[in-house]
């Protein structure tokens, strides 16, 4: 039995030997063979159960190797396996469940830390990760420390762009393209985008040098790196309103087919963008790399919500209104509050010509989530007005109580009830704006008695206000307006002058008083340099023309007024066959119907008779062809014994009504040949 007992413990012992061999030359298809033959002979051998669970890591059979640690757990305990465990959840995009099993951990490690960041990262909580990886810097010396440089970088630029949050400078030297990657991503999030494009130009640089450095690598492969950085490079130029080289940039990369399908997607919903509403039938095949296995675990949950918005637009331009509906509605579910599927769903419906619809989902949008009341109203308001109800979207615009005080809501709203002449409205909207600042000022200058300048807003109001009193004829109510104006700047002569004006149809005493305060004539002399106002480009014109006028002309002007300078008549072109002996018909400007000589055309025209009968016989029409006849009796002027020759002249066909020449024997040759056709078919 002793012996017996030895071959398996021999056999597990080489079989061991072949598992260290394998696992060292890294031929860890052959090591999980060996690993199986072990199993077999102890199904519950703990190192074999970890070192089959590593092999199938190694070899990306994570499913797998999750099977075994979840079938082991009474073997596998969490404390032996914890970091596998984690490693395949994080692996099958099981995030949450990674999570769980790191802080379930008994023992935290160096490898489940590095783990947890990524995990962090991912789950984009980026100010708990940022934590991490400093915690991993300061406490870890190896050969990866550059590695979690770039991890911590990554991070910054994440908060960056994501976030909006102001990074913070971390002291790393730039030494590698990915550093200088992540930096310019973090200068983009702050709007800095040329100092973020010199920044992708360096990495380019030096990605292209890193790589030139192996033999191995091709150009091929140094194009496929560098694509995610000439992304981002037509990312810079899309913002900076470079669109054609960006579009050009961002074809190119996908010509290269690069295997990152986040990088796809993102770069065709670009494309979408840059596309709008035209060219649909390219924003529709590029869509489809937006729907590419695995592109959810490779974008940040922004960019997802980005696509799905784009896809609604793309499906309402292409008039696939369900469609554009099932997808904002899922938008909407998924984010209650966010603006943009109520908006799409709006504008579906006012491309269906349902505007009432819109505003009314508009509105409930608005009941339901006041914070974003004010954009949504000023939606409502443009449909109000693109249906010509004016005065309905005035009133929804006043509804906006935050905005009721800006200087832009006060134009819109005043421009728009002077449009519909209700003036009386226009001046309550400048009342109510002038008293919200005045309200404004007492509450900041609470206890305060010295006198306090109003804000230049606030006075250009009460000026705005005054001036379109004054305008629409309310002299007696822009007085007041006036009267404050001038208390905040006793030496504004316009002002003055202007409530002088309002007072004197109303108070002319007042008006005389208020006169006293004008600057003298002596005081408003303007120093006007002279000659250089009559050297300036303006004059010259003048004193040019002025300088045409001759000593002789200026001495009619003084002696006789002013002379006005008769303008030379053009003569008249006469016709070509004009004869200056023949008197021109009197009646030449009337239509040839309306002259006293019209006769008309004679009907039943005779059909010319030249060259018919017998040879050597004469016709009645012989006479026609008398020169002698024909050139002494004008055509007009009928005489007894000529009717031939005055037929013949007033039957004359008019060239657009003449057949062309040889109509008719065309005509009796083809009717030949029909008709010997028929002969011969019979």
């Amino acid at each position: 039995k002793m012996a017996a007992a030895a071959g398996p413990a021999a056999a597990a012992a080489g079989l061991w030997s072949e598992v260290n061999r394998c696992g060292q030359n890294g031929d860890f298809a052959r090591a999980l063979k060996s690993v199986n033959k072990i199993l077999q002979i102890s199904k519950d051998d703990v190192t074999a159960l970890q070192c089959k669970v590593v092999c199938l890591i190694q070899n990306g059979n994570f499913k797998e190797a999750l099977g075994i640690i979840n079938t082991h757990t009474k073997v596998l305990t969490s404390d032996i396996i914890a970091f596998e465990k984690a490693y395949c959840e994080y692996r099958l995009n099981r995030i949450e469940s990674a999570l769980k099993t790191i802080q379930s951990a008994s023992q935290q490690t160096d490898k489940l830390k590095e783990l947890y960041g990524q995990v962090l990262y991912r789950l984009e909580r980026y100010d708990d990760c940022l934590a991490a990886y400093r915690d991993l810097i300061r406490n870890s010396q190896d050969e990866y420390e550059e590695e979690r440089k770039t991890n911590l970088s990554a991070v910054v630029a994440a908060q960056s762009t994501w976030e909006k949050v102001v990074p913070e400078d971390l002291g790393l030297r730039e030494a590698t393209y990915e550093l200088c990657y992540n930096s310019a991503c973090a200068l983009i999030g702050q709007g800095k985008l040329n100092e973020a494009m010199k920044k992708l130009q360096k990495a380019e640089e030096l990605c292209r040098q890193s790589l030139s450095e192996d033999s191995d690598v091709t150009e091929e492969d140094i194009e496929a790196e560098l694509a995610i950085i000439h992304g981002q490079m037509a990312y810079i130029m899309q913002l900076q309103g470079r669109t054609e080289d960006a579009l050009q940039l961002y074809n190119q990369i996908i010509k290269l087919k690069p295997t990152d399908v986040g990088l796809l997607a993102v770069i065709a919903n670009n494309i979408i963008t840059i596309n709008k509403d035209q060219n649909v039938f390219d924003s529709k095949k590029k869509v489809k790399l937006t729907n590419a296995e695995g592109v959810e675990h490779k974008l940040s949950k922004k960019q997802l919500q980005a696509i799905e918005f784009n896809k609604a637009l793309l499906a309402m331009y292409t008039n696939q209104a369900d469609q554009c509906r099932k997808l904002s509605a899922s938008l909407q579910s998924q984010s209650p509050e966010h603006l943009l599927p109520v908006l799409i769903q709006a504008a579906q419906l006012c491309r269906e010509k349902q505007h009432a619809k819109a505003v009314a989902l508009l509105q409930d949008f608005a009941d339901q989530h006041p914070a974003n009341a004010a954009e949504i109203k000023l939606t409502m308001a443009q449909l109000k007005i693109a249906q010509g109800s004016v005065t309905k979207a005035c009133m929804i615009l006043r509804s906006i109580e935050e905005l009721q005080h800006k200087p832009g809501m006060v134009s819109a709203l005043v421009t728009m009830y002077s449009h519909e002449e209700d003036i009386d409205s226009a001046i309550e909207v400048f009342t109510q704006a002038i008293q919200w600042y005045q309200q404004f000022q007492a509450r900041t200058n609470y206890g305060c008695c010295v006198f306090q300048p109003k804000s230049p807003v606030h006075l250009s109001l009460i000026r705005e206000a005054a001036n379109f009193k004054l305008k629409h004829g309310r002299k007696k109510e822009a007085i007041s307006d006036l009267e404050e104006l001038w208390k905040q700047n006793p030496k504004d002569v316009h002002t003055l002058a202007q409530l002088i004006s309002a007072y004197s149809l109303v108070d002319p005493e007042k008006a005389k008083v208020l006169s006293k305060h004008l600057p003298s004539s002596d005081t408003m002399s303007l120093k006007v340099d002279v000659d250089a106002l009559e050297n300036s480009h303006g004059a010259t014109y003048v004193r040019k023309k002025a300088g045409k006028l001759t000593g002789d002309n200026q001495q009619k002007e003084q002696g006789q007024g002013e002379v006005k300078k008769k303008k030379k008549k053009k003569k008249g072109k006469l016709p070509k066959n004009y004869d200056p002996k023949v008197t021109p018909d009197p009646e030449r400007w009337l239509p040839m119907r309306e002259r006293s000589y019209y006769r008309g055309r004679k009907k039943g025209k005779k059909k010319e008779q030249v060259g018919k009968g017998t040879q050597g016989s004469t016709t009645a029409g012989s006479s026609e062809l008398d020169a002698s006849r024909t050139a002494s009796s004008p055509p007009t002027s009928p005489r007894p014994g000529s009717a031939a020759a005055v037929s013949a002249t007033s039957n004359v066909i008019p060239p657009r009504h003449q057949k062309p020449a040889g109509a008719a024997a065309t005509k009796k040759k083809q009717q030949q040949k029909k008709k010997k056709g028929a002969k011969g078919g019979w």
